[in-house]
Order: C-alpha cells, then structure tokens, then sequence
C-alpha cells in the first residue's frame, strides 16, 4: 500500500512568504519523509483480503473458536462488508493489515509524508480498533514516534511467506513468554516440533527520516499491546491487557498492564506491579487492562476504560515515576484525586482513553463512550479537567457536532454513528485556543464494531474556559473510508531550524534588497 489517499480537503498548502523564503524552508523540511513539523501524524491500516482470510469459505472452514479445544465454521469469506460477522462465532476474530504512518499538514490535511511499515515484520490487527496509539517524544537525536504493532517475522520466515497479511486472530494469541493451553488461539497456531514462532507485541520507534526499529515484548499474550512511549531514561513504557484463556493466574498476571521494555534488546518486558488495584473475583490480569498512555514532565498517566473488571479510570505511578525492570515491583499504581474509584461494574459510565495535558492543572481526557443514554449525556467525548486544590474536578464535556451523528461511507453497506473518541492529541494556537484532533469511536450494525471505518476529528477549545463553550463544535478533519481505520494521532511541532530557515530566507531576501538599493544609489 502506498501513502494514504489524499481527501479532498487536501490542497496545495500556499505560503504568505516569498518563492524564495518558502524554498529553503522546504528543503529543510523534506530532508526526511516523515515528521515535517507543524503537521498531525496519523496511524492507519487498510483491510486487505488477502492470505488466510482469502481463504474463507462460509459453511466450511474452520475458525479457532471462543473456547479451547473446539472450533468453529466461518460464516461468510474474506469480504470487507460482511467478513466481521465471523466474530458471532469466534470471539477471538481478528485479521493482520498493513500499517502506514503518514505526516499531514495540521491546516490543510495533506499528505506531506510518510512510511510504510515493512509487513514482513511487523503488522497490526485490522478489527483492533485500541492498538496503534501513537506516541511522539524529542530527544537530544530528534523527534521518535512510537506505536506498537505484532511481530509477524519468525511466521513469514518458517512459513516461506513474503508478508504477514490476512493472518487470522493473532491479536489474541500467546507470545514467546508462555503458552496458555486454554487459550483456543494458541491451540489454533500450534507449531510443529521444529517451529518457534510467535506474534510477540512490539514496539516501534520512527525517527524523523522515516527509518525505524522494532523491539519484541513479551507482554499482553492473548490480547493486544495499544500504546508505547520512549521515556527520558532510554526505555520504552507500554500499555495492553492479556488472558484470552483461563490460564494460570501468576501467569497472566505479569504479561499485562503497564510494561517496562529495554529498547533494542532481545524480546523483554517487566510487568510494574498493580499494587492495590486488584479487585477480588475479577478474572486474572483484567484489572489492568489500560489503553491510552502519556509521560507528562517525566510521569506516566494512563486510563482503564473497558471491561468489567478493575476500575475505569485515570492513573499515574509513583515510587518511583518510571521504574526501571529492577524496581517495578516496588512502583504504586494511583488513582488521580478527584477521578472515579468504584469498581467498573458498578460504577459511573466512565470510558476514558486518550489523555492530554494542556497544563499542570488542565487534563483533557478522550472518552470513547459506550452508545448508551446515560453515557452520552454525562461523559463521551472530550472531557476537560481542572486540577482546584489538589482534586481533578470535571469543567465540562464537548461533545456538540460529534455524539450520534450518522454518516454513510462509500463502498460501505453500514450507517455509522460516533459514539466518543479514543486517542488525542492537541496544538496550541497562541492566542489562548488549542486545537485538538481525535480519532472516533463508532457503532453500527457491522459484524464488529471495531472494524467499523471511523474518522479523524477537530475541536479548538478556550484553554481558560470552565464553563461550556456555547459556539464550540467538532468538525471532520479526515474523513472515514472504506476498508480503512485510524489508529492515533500525534501532533508534530515545527522544528526550530525550519523556522530559522525561514527567518533566514527573508533575512537573506532583505539584505539583497538593501545591496540592490545601495547598487542603484551609486549607478546614480
């Protein structure tokens, strides 16, 4: 797949600056193909029917199944519009695709780069609609975006595959660190004597030029690994959940939640210990089943938003902040002041994902919402905090333009409503504004939701408001399509030497204007 295709609100972006000024800033930010500045990265995947899934034949072949040992029979082929149904069957379905990071322009939504991750490596699971957050840090080397992906490389390779795509379920399979038995994806993928495969969750980092490493973990087996950020100190943080088996709990009780992994290292991860947040009678390792993830002047804050287990709701570690492997075990879990503490099935409709700080006091938090009245009239959306004496107290929720508007997609047989938002991120506009871009969560009548095409949407917000802003509402930014999900988004600030760059062009312009005047003032 090559880069994105360019909506129609992708014109050519034009300069209120001289030919000259704009040509050398342009080379500047051109050097590489990816994180131009000023611009919204995105990650994306394409649904492919290709490989397994192309194989499908309803009434016939068999899927892995909701329960260890048993199998089920596929209830429609590989076809984009009615393929998901398979998940009525089989509960762990799901299908590998190609990822693409692409750079937009942050005004004009056009492509001005990308990449295009090696399938042979590295995929991600179509219909998984909480993985490929993105996280973008700058270090003393530049700009690093990260995101995490499932490691196709030792399948391709024993299998004499040229790519990983149309792989079925490998989101819920087990990794390198063990495998659960009652798990009905490992039954399913079972290698031979002589085979060592397996779909372990990881990281990849994208420097500025587009090239990019990856790093296996040994976390999240049977379920998915979502977000991932490189740290000051040189290691990768990341967030998932595990267990699609009943397993051995001392088993799936450290391949979950918050992940310490040494970049470039061969496959690791060191679980940071829940502390007090397991509840009793919970299944084993859902308590920590976080989704989004951001490091905030060197501490980690991450949410819980889904599922019956655990509390929904937003965290931070402490003691220390960001634990090493050989200190996780004595790092707390805490909840922040002020945000829900009951148990998620009892407590408030609260579905948080992408968080955003704006500020030490002011937290944005993306809820990705459930459909139901009560949630869409207390908390999807865009949610804004205000830390006031030490307690997170909620100012209100922007929701106007978003929440249950349905629109249709072309090549698309299903009517989509966005129901929240999942990951974030956000420009501020000096004048006391800051833009916020979003990727959707849907709902329709698809076979799985989380297949649904969503989209990419924009809010500006008066960062001093407490109240709700009457005039404020959600546009599209970059629409939904066909066959294609948004996975996260990052926002890339320019870089300083592209405005220097520019600064330099009309300095340079003006000095040959002053040369050019002295020139005439002599011929004279």
């Amino acid at each position: 797949m090559s880069f994105r295709t360019q909506s129609a609100r992708r014109t050519a972006l034009v300069f209120g600056c001289s030919a000259a000024a704009f040509a050398v800033a342009a080379a500047e930010a051109y050097a590489g193909n990816l994180i131009n500045g000023d611009s919204l990265l995105i990650s994306t995947t394409t649904y492919d029917d290709t490989g397994t899934v192309a194989g499908l034949v309803a009434g016939s072949s068999l899927l892995p199944g909701s329960k260890a040992g048993q199998t089920s029979t596929a209830v429609s082929n590989g076809s984009l519009n009615t393929v998901w149904n398979n998940d009525s069957v089989d509960g762990s379905f799901g299908v590998t695709s190609a990822i693409t990071i692409s750079d937009l322009d942050a005004t004009t939504a056009k492509t001005i780069g990308g990449v295009n991750i090696d399938t042979s490596k590295v995929v991600t699971s179509f219909s998984s609609k909480s993985e490929l957050g993105l996280n973008l840090v700058n270090t003393a080397s530049g700009p690093v975006l990260t995101f995490m992906g499932y490691s196709v490389a030792s399948y391709v390779q024993q299998h004499n595959l040229s790519n990983g795509l149309g792989l079925l379920d490998v989101s819920n399979s087990d990794t390198t660190a063990y495998k659960d038995t009652t798990n009905p994806v490992t039954s399913f993928f079972a290698p031979a004597a002589n085979q060592t495969y397996a779909f372990n969750r990881t990281v990849v980092a994208v420097s500025a030029n587009g090239a990019y490493t990856t790093t296996q973990t040994l976390a999240y087996g049977g379920n998915n690994g979502r977000n991932a950020v490189l740290a000051p100190n040189g290691l990768y943080y990341t967030v998932g959940n595990s267990n699609n088996g009943s397993g051995t709990p001392s088993q799936l009780t450290t391949t979950t939640g918050i992940e310490v992994v040494t970049a470039g290292a061969t496959p690791n991860s060191t679980m940071i210990a829940p502390s007090n947040q397991s509840v009793a009678g919970d299944k084993a390792g859902k308590d920590n089943n976080f989704r989004g993830l951001t490091l905030y002047h060197g501490q980690l804050y991450f949410s819980k938003g889904s599922g019956s287990n655990g509390i929904d709701t937003v965290y931070t570690v402490s003691s220390p902040s960001l634990p090493a492997s050989g200190e996780a075990a004595a790092a707390k879990f805490t909840i922040l002041p002020g945000f829900p503490t009951d148990h998620a099935k009892t407590g408030p409709d609260f579905t948080p994902f992408g968080l955003y700080f704006a500020n030490a006091h002011t937290l944005y938090v993306a809820d990705e919402g459930t459909g139901d009245a009560v949630d869409v009239a207390q908390h999807a959306g865009l949610e804004k905090w205000s830390l006031v004496g030490g307690t997170w107290k909620l100012d209100y929720t922007l929701r106007t333009g978003l929440i249950g508007d349905p629109y249709g997609v072309t090549g698309w047989n299903y009517e989509e409503t966005a129901i929240g938002l999942r990951n974030l991120t956000a420009r501020f506009d000096g004048n006391g504004d800051i833009t916020f871009w979003a990727t959707t969560a849907t709902s329709s009548s698809s076979g799985d939701n989380g297949a649904d095409p969503n989209q990419i949407v924009e809010i500006t917000d008066a960062l001093a408001a407490t109240t709700l802003p009457t005039n404020e509402s959600f546009a599209v930014f970059d629409p939904a399509k066909a066959g294609l999900r948004y996975g996260g988004v990052a926002y890339a600030t320019p870089e300083p030497s592209t405005w220097a760059m520019i600064a330099l062009g009309f300095a340079g312009l003006g000095w040959a204007a002053r040369r050019g005047a002295k020139a005439r003032v002599s011929a004279t």
